[in-house]
């Protein structure tokens, strides 16, 4: 792990998004922040992230706004203000709508509640 601290790497979802892990904490919970940068003609299509056990929540912060896209998108958040959303990914279908201008930041905190 120390060598994926700050730095750069691709998304999971292979949808021109980048992460940077800033932290990882396996006990007494999993917990994880990153950093996740959204350049133009990114976007996240409609995923779940399952998880072996436990419930999955996640915490994202908008740092910074595309100008136009790049909307986060989730049918039942459990906050959903202009800044903080905060979900279950591991139950809620979400996304992130095409960065049609622009570029987006946010800062993802994610952990699981056993």
């Amino acid at each position: 792990m120390p060598n994926k601290l700050f730095s750069w790497e691709r998304g999971r979802q292979k949808s021109g998004y980048d992460k940077m892990l800033l932290c990882r904490i396996f006990a007494p919970f999993k917990l994880d922040a990153y950093l996740i940068k959204f350049p133009q003609g990114s976007e996240i299509k409609p995923h779940t992230d399952k998880v072996r056990t436990g419930k999955h929540f996640r915490l994202n912060i908008v740092l910074k706004h595309a100008e136009e896209g790049g909307e986060f998108i989730c049918d039942n958040p459990i906050i959903n203000y202009h800044r903080v959303k905060l979900f279950r990914p591991d139950i809620e279908q979400h996304q992130v709508s095409k960065i049609e201008k622009g570029s987006r930041y946010i800062l993802s905190i994610g952990w699981i509640k056993k």
